[in-house]
């Protein structure tokens, strides 16, 4: 590369493409330019206005789609993270915590920096407020860039040489795994969706089958639902919750064949299902069905509801599972009651022409 070769428009699409969640070693950008800065083939004041440019015009699409969207565009972003709900949470605790303070240092936070342009539009910011925080914590994050490129200008070789070929190797190292990770799992996705639907019972067929002491163990998916909050909330009777986290850590577990895993959602989904699913196939638990509706299929039959969940261990003994130390079905902080009795506390209202 020669020096003309790195030129501000390069530094500003640079900077815009990485706060659009490409991936381009925009750092290597800016600290290639402020070696060249150092012996006065660009100018960092220039660079730096660049930068803060493109992080305000990425990360203004950014503000844009939660202004519209609201928590949608936040899933959107944290669905790249290890934990979708928890980072959701966790960018929501702090920005409660911490207000918009959190834009002048975001940018030094891997994961926190993409949520959190969305995240200041659904919560209704304004936009001359998101600006100004946004400009300062972008001044801050491209000046510490370009700072060590000048004084690491000695290496501009090394640094320009770095600039050229690290942003393909990165994007090749990067976009390919994560291409190719992200298509197995949709197609794991689908496959499951594709076998739930021929594995659903109705509400009234749910019911009828508690109440005749079938072995079944319900499962409530609010954990698996960003939007719902796990502390409270209508649950089946009987029903317990899982933990995405410690149910991906779980080891195998073994579950009597005469058992079967009921699984349901607050809003009925077929993806929230399915991934549970695929999490509870991991551990070795197969015999899973879906409650057709989820848990308003159950409400509009006019069928109970218990306002705190079962303890999964009594459960599990019931059935006669034996958990492992760290159980998945264990949530710290959740609502448990005293087991209900399917079989004697379910009123069950008559079904008409149903096998």
């Amino acid at each position: 590369m020669t020096n003309s070769e790195l030129t501000y428009t390069g530094v500003l699409f640079a900077v815009l493409a990485n706060q659009l969640c490409l991936p381009v070693p925009s750092c290597a950008f800016l600290m290639a330019a402020g070696a060249l800065s150092a012996h006065g083939k660009m100018h960092p004041a220039v660079v730096v206005l660049l930068a803060v440019l493109g992080c305000l015009m990425g990360d203004g699409v950014w503000f844009c789609f939660g202004r519209k969207w609201g928590s949608k565009a936040v899933r959107l972003i944290c669905r790249f993270a290890a934990d979708p709900r928890t980072c959701s949470q966790k960018a929501r605790a702090k920005f409660r915590r911490y207000g918009l303070r959190l834009l002048c240092g975001s940018k030094f936070v891997p994961g926190l920096d993409g949520v959190m342009p969305p995240l200041a539009g659904a919560e209704g910011v304004s936009v001359a407020a998101f600006l100004a925080l946004d400009s300062i914590g972008s001044a801050l994050w491209s000046s510490s860039y370009v700072g060590l490129g000048y004084l690491f200008s000695n290496e501009l070789e090394v640094a320009i040489h770095w600039a050229q070929h690290f942003g393909t190797a990165l994007g090749v190292a990067i976009g390919v795994p994560a291409g190719l990770y992200a298509a197995w799992r949709g197609l794991t996705l689908l496959q499951m969706i594709r076998q739930l639907r021929l594995r659903r019972i109705s509400a009234p067929m749910l019911a009828r089958k508690l109440k005749s002491k079938s072995k079944l163990a319900v499962v409530d998916l609010s954990n698996f639902e960003e939007e719902t909050d796990s502390q409270s909330g209508e649950a089946i009777p009987g029903a317990f919750r899982v933990e995405p986290t410690v149910l991906r850590k779980s080891p195998q577990i073994h579950i009597p064949d005469d058992v079967k895993v009921i699984l349901y959602s607050s809003s009925g989904s077929d993806t929230v299902s399915a991934r549970a699913a695929v999490a509870l196939k991991r551990i070795g638990v197969d015999n899973v069905w879906v409650l057709e509706g989820g848990l308003q299929a159950w409400r509009d039959q006019g069928l109970p509801v218990a306002q705190c969940l079962a303890v999964p261990e009594i459960v599990a003994e019931r059935l006669g599972v034996r958990l492992p130390e760290q159980s998945p079905a264990r949530m710290d902080g959740t609502v448990h009651c005293t087991p209900v009795h399917p079989d004697r506390d379910l009123q069950v209202p008559p079904v008409v022409n149903e096998c």
